[in-house]
């Protein structure tokens, strides 16, 4: 399964988060309402209103820690993030089987991921299920880090048991459609930065670096 897991916020920031975000009962609605048909049909969960200025405010932090990773460039080369939401799913709550929107209003959706806010250890249930051509997996991920992975596998939220599910969820519209050739850049560019890192500058890495750059240039849309 192609996939990217890191920690992407730190402690200071999920209290922060956590705070701002358990204060506002009334800015949170049905998250049918931004569901596609489909998706509507199985989708109970609570969100945060994006056009509140805590969403956008708090949205705009976490979008920019994402942009500025170097790690998750590398694997999503993001041409944009777009479409962000922080959901909220309690005891009964959880999303049905299915898949996300080829196009949204904010952009194509090449690569999905969700950012984890409170600690796995607080909730009971709410595994993110992700189902590729030959296996699923399951992720319930520790406060602060991200899951990344391809818009175009099914994918559900089971349902809460006990407690609450609280993530940020978006979307990436990438420099290269394909997944296979995002994850031949990804491979290219780590094993460059490796030999880099481990011997220093040389007329082989550099020649390692012309091509990625080059395939980048010619896959890229």
């Amino acid at each position: 399964m192609n996939y990217l897991t890191h920690a992407l916020l730190h402690s200071e920031e999920l209290k922060i988060l956590r705070e701002n975000l358990g204060k506002e009962k009334l800015l949170w609605e049905e998250g049918k309402k931004t569901a596609g048909k489909h998706a509507a049909k199985v989708k109970n969960n609570l969100q945060l209103r994006r056009d509140s200025d805590l969403s956008k405010k708090f949205s705009n932090l976490i979008t920019k820690k994402i942009l500025s990773n170097e790690l998750i460039k590398s694997f999503a080369l993001p041409k944009k993030v777009h479409g962000t939401i922080f959901s909220k799913s309690t005891k009964g709550m959880g999303y049905g089987r299915h898949i996300d929107n080829a196009y949204m209003s904010s952009g194509r959706a090449d690569l999905s991921f969700t950012v984890f806010i409170n600690c796995k250890d607080n909730y009971e249930g709410g595994e993110l299920l992700i189902e590729s051509f030959n296996s699923e997996e399951k992720f319930k991920l520790d406060g602060g880090e991200i899951i990344i992975y391809p818009s175009t596998y099914l994918h559900s939220v089971e349902e809460v048991i006990v407690g609450e599910r609280l993530v940020f969820v978006g979307w990436i519209e990438s420099y290269i459609k394909s997944i296979e050739e995002r994850e031949y850049l990804f491979d290219l560019d780590a094993a460059a930065r490796s030999l880099l890192a481990k011997y220093g500058r040389s007329s082989e890495v550099d020649l390692i670096f012309k091509s990625y750059s080059n395939l980048l240039r010619r896959l890229g849309s």
